[in-house]
């Protein structure tokens, strides 16, 4: 008797659990031949709404992890991904990519979760300073966690694009809420069962896949949602965004990947990406006799 094929369901990623939208509706995922890949999650409003909320929920703790806690899991997420390395590559292979871009985005991927999970106890270092002040005090100022950031993936490349945003959102201690590719979420869909195998706490990393037309204006005007990363926003809809997220003086970050290569790691990945996730404390503290 033949085996039969069990088509995969690919749901949205909330809490650390696989929901179905609660609108119900989907819409269909084409290859570059035409030929239907798979029926995505169409993510709403609520569905938005509620991963921001599992992300506030989420962001005390995991802001309150030590560095190098964060670092050991963000190692961990870079770990599952190379053991299931051949089902990441065969999901990029299914949405267009030849065998040999496929394979070397999924390596990119992998290196790009470690080089951040370098960063985890260094960028603090970096960034802080000691100021000099006239008095007899001590005046430091240092980096913490932005809180919850909203990411829009690029279209392509779609995984390695968006890890390349979340990555140095979430070492730094801030929580995401990302709308994937919608083109191609199918990668983003199976990247989310790493996170669960890999000690990520619920809330911490939260995706949504569905029209961007639909979910960026909510994202950008979501009152509890700290920053919001446009790199993957349409140019012609950047300005109207920037415009939404000034109403609560959201911080609006964009990486223009396109033109400055994601393949390049010398210029896709950088300290200064976790930096654009954090707010300086200057602390003032008196001098011991």
């Amino acid at each position: 008797m033949a085996r039969l094929n069990v088509r995969k369901t690919y749901k949205l990623y909330i809490n650390g659990e696989f929901p179905r939208t609660e609108s119900g509706r989907s819409y269909a995922v084409m290859s570059k031949g035409g030929e239907l890949l798979a029926n995505a999650s169409r993510g709403s409003r609520k569905d938005l709404r509620n991963a921001v909320q599992a992300a506030r929920k989420a962001q005390g703790g995991w802001g309150g992890k030590t560095a190098y806690n964060r670092g050991q899991i963000l190692y961990r997420i870079a770990e599952v991904c190379e053991a299931r390395a051949a089902e990441l590559i065969d999901e990029l292979r299914r949405a267009g990519a030849t065998a040999a871009d496929a394979k070397r985005e999924v390596e990119q991927v992998v290196d790009r979760w470690v080089y951040y999970a370098g960063w985890s106890d260094k960028y603090p270092q970096v960034f802080s300073s000691v100021n000099p002040v006239a008095g007899p005090y001590y005046n430091f100022t240092i980096p913490e966690p932005t809180g919850v950031v909203g990411v829009v993936a690029p279209e392509t490349p779609s995984l390695l694009g968006l890890v390349s945003r979340i990555a140095p959102a979430i070492v730094g201690g801030n929580v995401v809420v990302a709308i994937t590719s919608e083109s191609k979420p199918l990668p983003a869909i199976t990247l989310a069962e790493c996170f669960e195998t890999s000690d990520v706490p619920p809330g911490v990393i939260n995706l949504i896949s569905g029209l961007k037309s639909e979910l960026v204006p909510w994202l950008a005007a979501h009152m509890d949602v700290n920053a919001i990363d446009t790199t993957g926003v349409i140019a012609e809809a950047v300005a109207k965004v920037q415009q939404t997220a000034a109403e609560n003086v959201k911080r609006v970050v964009h990486f223009d990947g396109a033109s400055i290569g994601w393949n390049d790691a010398r210029l896709s990945q950088s300290p200064y990406a976790i930096f654009d996730f954090q707010e300086l404390k200057t602390v003032w503290h008196p001098m011991g006799m």
